[in-house]
């Protein structure tokens, strides 16, 4: 029985489709706050829509040194990101803050690889995970007790049987199926020619790599199979590049990812700060006629409080 859901959300991943879904929004002093409006939209959003247990962001720290030596163009030829949506991301922070959902990172890593990892210690302990991505890697770490959720309210949830519907393979030949195409958000190069549906068929013909490559005289197609010869090296380069790593935490701090009621106060007053006065109305419209909160218990001495993340 699933007592816990544990949502992960890729909060790159969500301010960047914000920030480009929502134009010409800004504070009074030209400060712009599209991609925070369209960030905390969205985690609202997921909130209702799968009222997960516990939850938080995950950021990218870094680009592991592993996969910058195995292929040094890794995500090289993305485009350095806009000083508009870059000056946001305190303001995100601010807002998980005052929200009270931590925001969670390892120094080093790629926030996939940190999702991962967190998810498959919640699978561990029988807790059920959505990963709030559109990124097709992590389709790999879908099982009965992972599944990804789309970050917009439009989406729908994936299971085993909705990747296999989309990438034309179960979950756990997702990592041979993106060796084989490459994948050009990543800057990975594939095998010349093939493509998803052929990368599909052929693992679903073959099994698998290992399959394939001890058939590999059996492929249709005289192209195919020379590319195919040519290239396994990079296959299984890429392999090493997309499987993502399960092992950079050690734990679940199940308290510290409780979700709690949110702070309306501490909230309302970011809010107005940032001129998002949508947001302060649906906070007086949610908490009219309610009695004031108590007053807060005294903070803690500075040498009892822990940074958690």
């Amino acid at each position: 029985m699933i007592s816990k859901t544990l949502l992960l959300i890729d909060g790159a991943a969500m301010a960047y489709r914000a920030f480009y879904a929502i134009q010409n929004l800004s504070t009074r002093t030209g400060q712009p706050t599209n991609a925070l409006f369209g960030f905390i939209r969205m985690a609202n959003q997921l909130a209702v829509q799968w009222r997960p247990t516990h939850r938080a962001v995950v950021f990218d720290a870094g680009l592991p040194v592993t996969r910058m030596t195995l292929l040094p163009s890794y995500k090289q030829q993305r485009p350095p990101m806009p000083d508009e949506l870059r000056s946001q991301f305190p303001l995100i922070e601010e807002f998980l803050r005052r929200a009270g959902i931590p925001a969670l990172r390892v120094q080093g890593q790629e926030a996939d690889d940190t999702m991962a990892s967190f998810a498959a210690l919640a699978a561990a302990e029988d807790a059920e995970t959505l990963l709030a991505t559109s990124d097709k890697d992590l389709f790999q770490l879908v099982t009965e007790r992972i599944a990804i959720v789309a970050p917009t309210a439009s989406g729908g949830r994936m299971g085993a049987a909705e990747v296999r519907g989309k990438m034309g393979v179960p979950p756990e030949l997702i990592v041979e199926l993106l060796a084989l195409t490459g994948d050009t958000v990543d800057n990975i190069p594939g095998v010349p020619g093939v493509g998803p549906k052929t990368a599909a068929k052929l693992l679903t013909e073959f099994g698998s790599l290992a399959g394939l490559w001890a058939r590999l005289d059996a492929v249709t197609g005289d192209k195919t199979r020379a590319a195919l010869a040519a290239h396994r090296a990079d296959v299984e380069r890429n392999v090493q590049l997309i499987r993502l790593r399960t092992d950079l935490v050690e734990c679940v701090d199940w308290a510290a990812l409780v979700v709690r009621p949110a702070p309306f106060a501490a909230l309302r007053d970011f809010y107005l700060e940032m001129d998002l006065h949508s947001l302060a109305r649906e906070i007086d419209t949610a908490t009219a006629g309610t009695p004031p909160p108590p007053k807060p218990a005294a903070a803690p001495k500075p040498d009892a409080q822990m940074n958690l993340f």
